[in-house]
């Protein structure tokens, strides 16, 4: 019962920090809505702004990111997956449909054309390619009915998609902490922004695959003195 009570806290500690983040992006995300062309990140993109491709790209990601934020973390609730499985599976599509088919051709053109040079670019690129990979690979794994593949998947894709609020808080962090010209700032936050969350994702995955090993291996943990 006490372990269990635990976990509920967290949950809802986890889910709550879920929930502030998520504003905070729309807070950030709602100057937009304006047009605006000399507002936040793009006062840093004049060069490119009048580029067509790029300016629907920005504004098709920006606006999108949101959703794949609400509908992503609404998935990871055992709660909402018992309760609720019809919300479960449409939330699903929406998160998935939004990432493969506008969310990472919009991404795309938008890492062609990051700031930071080169190693910005490959950055941005290779987590495009990743967070396709992952989505693309937990959808076809709940199609297989491999439910623990499905799993681990998508928490690799939720830690790729939360890299758009990574990547800011790491910004607040870098420009706060040391004396550093914009390029460099943005170079190292690219990598930055999403590089951590596959870590954390992956120690996630092995943290929950050990559990499971030692709960349905109760000889192992009694030999590891457990």
């Amino acid at each position: 019962m006490k372990a269990a009570l635990q976990n509920t806290g967290k949950n809802i500690l986890v889910y709550f920090a879920l929930c502030a983040a998520t504003f905070g992006m729309l807070l950030a995300i709602s100057q937009y809505a304006s047009f605006k062309t000399d507002i936040g990140f793009l006062r840093f993109k004049q060069d490119y702004i009048d580029i067509d491709i790029w300016r629907i790209a920005f504004y098709t990601h920006v606006f999108s990111s949101l959703l794949t934020l609400c509908a992503g973390f609404t998935q990871f609730s055992s709660y909402v997956l018992k309760h609720h499985k019809k919300l479960h599976r449409i939330a699903g599509r929406i998160y998935a449909y939004d990432i493969l088919l506008i969310n990472v051709p919009a991404g795309m053109i938008m890492a062609i054309y990051a700031n930071g040079g080169i190693p910005s670019k490959i950055a941005f690129i290779i987590l495009d390619c990743l967070w396709f990979w992952f989505t693309y690979k937990g959808v076809a794994a709940i199609r297989a009915k491999d439910i623990k593949t499905h799993k681990q998947y998508m928490i690799r894709s939720y830690a790729l998609t939360f890299s758009a609020i990574t990547l800011r808080t790491w910004k607040i962090i870098l420009s706060h902490s040391f004396t550093i010209d914009p390029a460099t700032l943005y170079m190292i936050d690219a990598w930055m922004g999403f590089v951590p969350n596959l870590l954390f994702a992956e120690w996630l995955i092995r943290r929950k695959n050990f559990s499971t090993y030692r709960i349905s291996n109760p000889i192992a943990g009694w030999k590891a003195g457990k």
